[in-house]
């Protein structure tokens, strides 16, 4: 099924939609011409801003917070799909404020499960990150509950027809707070490049690329999955380098050679590397040539028989490991270099 078709003239409902991410899911969706397209988030500037861009009559915008359950309930009644983007995402703040995180992307995640369930949503889809994977910090082991939490709904007694599924992907390039704004900010104020660790590796991918899979998994998602793009890898002290070599001339850039990147260790809870999935998981994952498909282990198993899950079609199940940007081939400076074309830094 294409995405145009699935989502055409459905009401969907994109949360945390003024995003680096939900905003872009918004743009596209509004191109399937859905039935309603309902944005929210608690950032009214972004709000404000967004709905002027739209000029849409079928957009909605709306003023919630995912902590607020009794709003959520409101929020969700009569929508058919939900996108659930909004959390807080960034690894320090959470380190250093971890209830808010647990507020807003455990807590908050409930909220729109048990919304979606009260009011017989079609399908949420949840959107993590390679954080969740083997947790060491408050945001991944958040994200982490999150993912769980999703899957379980399932489950949930009172669930008579919502699909709960999750997609999990890995650093978005040039998304607010990642690392192409913070090192184009740092040339243009002739500064170093603060590169944490000169081993450490991401899994990247531009915004358009997330969205397009995030709504290729929302449309042939039938619960039960965890639907993990794949991204290629990057080490980040090339992507300085390259950004040295391709963009800091424009800006008159007149640090030294020798002084332009500036190793400063690693920040509280953050990782040299990601994973894709954990080693429990890979046992049962399928794959096709855009994306994994992990379906829990709990649900192969009912009344202590073996379940197949039923697998979409042009999947085949993974017999390779290798999930880890630890030992993934990193991309080469040809490669960064047309992923900074591509999301238009200049």
């Amino acid at each position: 099924m294409k995405n145009r078709d699935y989502y055409h003239n459905k009401v969907i409902l994109v949360t945390g939609g003024v995003g680096s991410i939900g905003s872009q899911l918004v743009r596209q969706l509004l191109t399937y011409d859905p039935k309603s397209l309902i944005i929210l988030d608690n950032n009214e500037t972004g709000l404000f801003d967004l709905h002027k861009e739209l000029q849409s009559e079928k957009v909605k915008v709306l003023i919630g917070d995912i902590r607020d359950l009794e709003r959520m309930k409101v929020v969700l009644t009569g929508v058919d799909i939900v996108f659930h983007a909004a959390a807080l995402k960034h690894v320090p703040l959470c380190e250093f404020n971890p209830y808010e995180a647990v507020k807003t992307n455990i807590l908050g995640t409930q909220n729109i499960l048990d919304a979606a369930i009260r009011n017989q949503v079609e399908k949420v889809i949840m959107i993590s990150t390679d954080k969740a994977v083997d947790p060491i910090n408050t945001m991944g082991a958040s994200k982490y509950l999150a993912e769980r939490l999703t899957i379980s709904a399932n489950n949930h007694l009172r669930n008579k027809k919502t699909a709960f599924a999750v997609v999990r992907f890995g650093n978005v390039l040039n998304s607010r707070g990642s690392i192409l704004p913070i090192f184009m900010r740092e040339i243009e104020n002739n500064q170093p490049l603060t590169v944490t660790d000169e081993e450490m590796t991401r899994f990247v991918l531009t915004i358009p690329q997330a969205v397009y899979l995030v709504l290729k998994a929302g449309a042939i998602s039938k619960g039960m999955e965890i639907f993990i793009l794949k991204m290629p890898v990057v080490k980040i002290i090339d992507l300085a380098k390259v950004m040295l070599r391709k963009i800091a001339p424009k800006y008159n850039y007149s640090v030294p050679e020798d002084k332009s990147i500036e190793i400063v260790g690693q920040r509280v809870g953050e990782k040299l590397y990601e994973e894709l999935m954990t080693e429990q998981e890979a046992p049962f994952a399928y794959e096709n040539d855009e994306m994994f498909i992990v379906y829990p282990p709990d649900s192969y198993v009912s009344a202590g028989n073996q379940i197949i899950p039923t697998v979409p079609d042009g999947f085949t199940k993974v017999t390779t490991g290798g999930f880890s940007s630890a030992t993934a081939r990193c991309v080469d400076d040809k490669e960064i270099e047309e992923f900074i074309d591509a999301v238009g830094i200049k």
